[in-house]
């Protein structure tokens, strides 16, 4: 509170001018991991962000029970690996994941049932460990064509006969 001017005080006591800091002299785009480009760059590796992600796990569960998998292989890796493609694929319309987005990632990597020998060969190798290895989950979508992506779940299913077709 201001001391009124009547009431006597010492020298030492008055209020003294503020040190005034200079004016700032801009911001320049100069350290090396700085953006340029407007948006998150795109490419393999860098993920697909999305609206509300995490859903798309609670989704990605509801099929557990259901997944058809080859002797050695693990729920929590083919649970990975399909939320991964379900979340790339919900990204790309600009959406949360829903449901569809589960069961066309789940289908094109053969796990609903009536998946080729080949395929699931090929399963096997690209998503053991995905469950523990983010690099494992990102290389894993990187194979899956863009095309197929956009495809509906029953494409997805009347195509699993050519299914290299439906990859990288």
């Amino acid at each position: 509170m201001a001391q009124p001017e009547y009431v006597p005080i010492s020298a030492g006591d008055r209020v003294r001018p503020a040190e005034r800091l200079p004016a700032h002299g801009g911001w320049t785009q100069s350290r090396p991991a700085e953006l340029k480009d407007p948006g998150a760059p795109i490419g393999t590796r860098f993920g697909s962000p999305g609206p509300d992600q995490g859903y798309g796990l609670a989704l990605a569960e509801r099929f557990r029970d259901r997944l058809e998998l080859a002797p050695g292989e693990h729920a929590e890796d083919a649970v990975a690996g399909a939320l991964a493609v379900a979340l790339r694929r919900a990204s790309m319309f600009g959406r949360a994941p829903v449901i569809y987005d589960l069961e066309l990632a789940y289908t094109l990597w053969g796990y609903l049932g009536d998946a080729p020998a080949g395929l699931v060969e090929f399963r096997t190798g690209v998503l053991k460990g995905a469950a523990h290895d983010y690099w494992v989950q990102r290389d894993a979508v990187d194979r899956v064509a863009e095309a197929t992506l956009r495809m509906t779940p029953a494409q997805v299913r009347s195509g699993l006969a050519n299914w290299r077709s439906l990859f990288v």
